[in-house]
């Protein structure tokens, strides 16, 4: 049963959905152009905001923390698209070493292992994990809510590679985003392959550098279908030297929000969207929603609390924010139960594997939901059969709405791919 959606079934939002699904065959074509030329990530989610006129990523993650919200009809597509990278980058590998994150309390994190283990040992490979925690010193099992267990093993590193004890693995898959910094176990790697690579991590990836890639890759989609690029392209801005603690920097934040909103209202004014306009500051690199904060006016920076200074000033692992991004709010009008809800898109290599409502009743629609109180509602259908179907009305059909979401999705990873092949420190340049 899907979810109830109460989304804005009026205005542009319906008009996009119908030239999305007029233009499947050019789009897919134009996606199989596009991964001839980019390698696509790994693995991807992409949480999306649906305002009902806009319909536009926010946020972009490189290693996946919620495959245990994905539902079991949707594991065999995840498998065979972990087949079909793994086929690609190491067509012999029999052995996978998982490193997760270093939190080993946080239950629904362990869950999502799990099910990572599941898709790629049901891809054909035996699966251990190694932890990046040095406190671990033997073999610990966890016990999991489902009765199960995960193993946690300590890393065994040579001169060229990295494995366990008695486990040599052909690749290593990080689902860690190595907020931290990066670790010395995992540098200089040479005769495996390490997923995603290290300057995907958050020590070296910076938010504005995704959404400058992703304006690129949205100005070319918007072409190839005759439409305004913002309609599916969240403006924004960037500061950097931001101390929150000292109040320096924030002259920037404020000049920046105030020139945003600017330009948001003349695009409110364009559309005859009666919205009021705000923006996101987010710390330019982190994620588990931390260090975000939603502006509706400049003035509003004049007098920062020390609770929000507090909250903008450190993320996950205890990192400052020392640069930020100011992104266009787009609010979201899907709800489940009632409550506000954004769909976020789960890929592996370039295949859209599945998805989920992020969910929370105590959030508004132009607040981040990605915080303490939010539950999951899997992106079910009504029948077995997820393809779109063109012929139908726009907001008629849910896989249709569905096939949107996995539009927005994947143009996000593209994104992210030409961002990784921007920052890859091992790239070829030509003068």
């Amino acid at each position: 049963m899907v979810p109830h959606l109460v989304t804005a079934l009026i205005g542009p939002i319906n008009e996009l959905e119908q030239r999305i699904l007029e233009s499947m065959p050019a789009i897919e074509r134009w996606f199989r152009l596009e991964w001839m030329e980019h390698t696509p990530p790994f693995y991807t989610s992409v949480d999306v905001r649906n305002a009902g006129y806009k319909l536009a990523p926010v946020d972009t993650n490189l290693f996946p923390g919620g495959f245990n919200n994905l539902t079991d009809e949707m594991l065999p597509l995840a498998v065979q698209a972990a087949m079909a990278a793994i086929e690609k980058i190491c067509p012999e590998a029999r052995n996978l070493l998982l490193v997760p994150e270093r939190h080993t309390r946080n239950m629904f994190y362990l869950m999502n292992v799990q099910r990572l283990v599941r898709i790629f040992t049901n891809a054909g490979l035996n699966v251990r994990l190694g932890t990046l925690d040095e406190a671990i010193t033997e073999p610990t099992p966890i016990e999991l809510p489902d009765g199960s267990s995960l193993t946690l093993e300590p890393l065994l590193r040579s001169q060229r590679r990295l494995g366990l004890k008695n486990f040599d693995p052909c690749t290593i898959l990080l689902n860690n985003d190595l907020s931290a910094g990066i670790p010395k176990v995992l540098e200089g790697l040479h005769e495996q392959y390490l997923l995603p690579p290290l300057h995907a991590g958050w020590a070296v990836r910076r938010k504005t550098r995704h959404f400058e890639a992703y304006e690129e890759v949205a100005k070319k989609f918007a072409k190839l279908l005759g439409m305004d690029p913002w309609l599916i392209n969240p403006m924004y801005a960037h500061c950097g030297e931001v101390d929150w603690q000292a109040g320096t920097g924030l002259e920037c934040v404020q000049t920046q929000v105030d020139a945003l909103l600017t330009k948001i209202r003349r695009k409110h004014k364009e559309y005859g969207i009666g919205e009021k306009p705000f923006v996101v500051v987010k710390a330019d690199n982190g994620t588990y929603g931390m260090g975000i904060m939603t502006v509706r006016d400049a003035k509003d920076l004049d007098e920062v609390n020390r609770r929000t200074r507090n909250k903008m000033d450190v993320v996950k692992d205890g990192q400052r924010v020392t640069q930020v991004i100011i992104q266009e709010g787009v609010p979201t009008y899907e709800r489940v139960n009632e409550a506000v809800a954004e769909p976020v898109v789960y890929m592996i290599d370039r295949y859209v594997v599945g998805g989920f409502y992020r969910v929370h009743a105590e959030r508004g629609i132009d607040e981040n939901l990605n915080a303490p109180g939010a539950s999951f509602v899997p992106l079910a259908f009504e029948k077995s059969n997820q393809l779109p179907r063109p012929g139908e009305k726009p907001g008629v059909s849910a896989p249709n709405r569905f096939y949107m979401y996995g539009v927005i999705g994947r143009l996000a990873m593209l994104a992210a791919a030409y961002e990784l092949e921007a920052t890859d420190p091992n790239a070829e340049t030509y003068d």
